[in-house]
């Protein structure tokens, strides 16, 4: 599968007129070759994948990862390079280059490092955008991608009904957090043993969970600490950075109240987040604009007297953000097998509600990836 990437890469190059490609964005690479450096700049060592448009491919990886990058990447040769040893991953890319005119990168993904080097010796007006390249060829998710996108949604669910499982009255935060990171270890754990052949791929959630209670509940990003939740409260999960099988991303949010509501003037809130999602998800079809179904989603908002609201949702993928997204600009025909998180979300000073649900575009419409109730009647544990 990756191969073909590859080969679907070096002929879109050619399309172009770009001789050479050279990838930096850890998403990418992975995506062409199957390669994941886990490291990578966060402890500055530099990955670059390069791809010419009639030649073999080269990844040039830090020597410490060498044994993971020969048992997973997909490419023709792999150039190890070590701390303080020569030019380090420098010195290959002058024979990589040579003879290239047209050389793609990609601008906003490039680390710094990476991309001074890069100026110093390829002149700008040499150097092209590879970014909406590998964007569109991403869009469009294959059979394979798909199935990882169903099971990402298990995943997502037993996470989510973990968390509800978990919060009540004199529970602190982070054990909730405990909860859904195990629920959805095992469930990935179990689909990895069912479904697929790599020894090599994590079952382990990461990322920290997203959630707030209490009068918190208006930090969208908060994680779980270890304040006390209590009776009447709400509690928001959002599993956007741990929904992640298989390094394919989903969105995935609900808003939660303990025993009951104490403040009823968050059922209204609520229930106009609930109804913008459902118009975005009424709106979204193959053929339509990704800015349309945003502008379904913000108009029930305003009409209830909200501020103009953020993006209605985004692609996903092997990235957590993918192209399109739905925003207001955002041009791109919505087309089958595209996988778009979709919310519907109201803020105010004091409460904000916000529900959220990956799908998969489909012929006719869409087909739901999370499936955990959402009515008001449902959201109260």
């Amino acid at each position: 599968m990756k191969t073909n990437r590859l080969d679907t890469l070096r002929a879109a190059l050619a399309a172009d007129g770009i001789d050479v490609a050279l990838v930096t964005d850890e998403d990418n690479i992975y995506y062409l070759t199957g390669y994941y450096d886990y490291l990578h700049m966060e402890f500055g060592r530099p990955t670059i994948l390069i791809v010419p448009k009639d030649g073999d491919s080269l990844l040039i990886t830090p020597t410490i990862d060498l044994a993971m990058a020969e048992a997973a990447a997909q490419v023709d040769r792999i150039a190890p390079w070590n701390d303080g040893a020569g030019d380090e991953w420098r010195a290959e890319l002058p024979a990589a280059l040579a003879g290239a005119t047209r050389i793609a990168i990609e601008p906003d993904h490039m680390p710094p490092l990476v991309r001074r080097h890069i100026d110093d010796l390829v002149p700008a007006d040499r150097l092209a955008d590879l970014t909406p390249l590998l964007a569109d060829m991403r869009m469009i998710k294959s059979p394979a991608e798909l199935q990882l996108a169903r099971h990402a949604g298990e995943v997502a669910d037993a996470m989510m009904q973990a968390g509800r499982g978990a919060i009540a009255d004199g529970v602190a935060e982070y054990e909730v957090a405990l909860a859904t990171g195990a629920a959805g270890t095992r469930k990935a754990a179990e689909l990895l043993a069912a479904h697929y052949d790599d020894a090599a791929m994590s079952p382990n959630t990461h990322f920290l969970q997203i959630m707030a209670s209490g009068e918190q509940i208006v930090k969208t990003h908060h994680r779980a600490t270890t304040r006390i939740m209590r009776d009447g409260e709400p509690v928001f999960l959002c599993f956007c950075g741990m929904t992640n099988f298989h390094r394919f991303k989903l969105g995935f949010d609900r808003t939660f109240w303990i025993g009951e509501i104490a403040d009823p003037a968050q059922i209204a809130i609520y229930e106009t987040a609930f109804a913008s999602q459902q118009a975005a998800l009424d709106a979204l079809r193959p053929g339509v604009t990704a800015q349309s179904v945003h502008a379904a989603y913000a108009e029930v908002i305003q009409s209830a007297g909200h501020d103009y609201p953020f993006r209605c949702g985004r692609a996903t993928g092997f990235s957590f953000l993918e192209k399109p997204q739905l925003v207001t600009g955002d041009t791109t025909i919505l087309k089958p097998g595209m996988v778009l998180a979709v919310d519907g979300s109201v803020a105010t000073d004091t409460f904000r509600a916000q529900i959220g649900d990956s799908v998969i575009v489909t012929e006719d419409g869409y087909e739901p990836l999370t499936h955990h109730p959402k009515a008001l009647e449902d959201v109260i544990v």
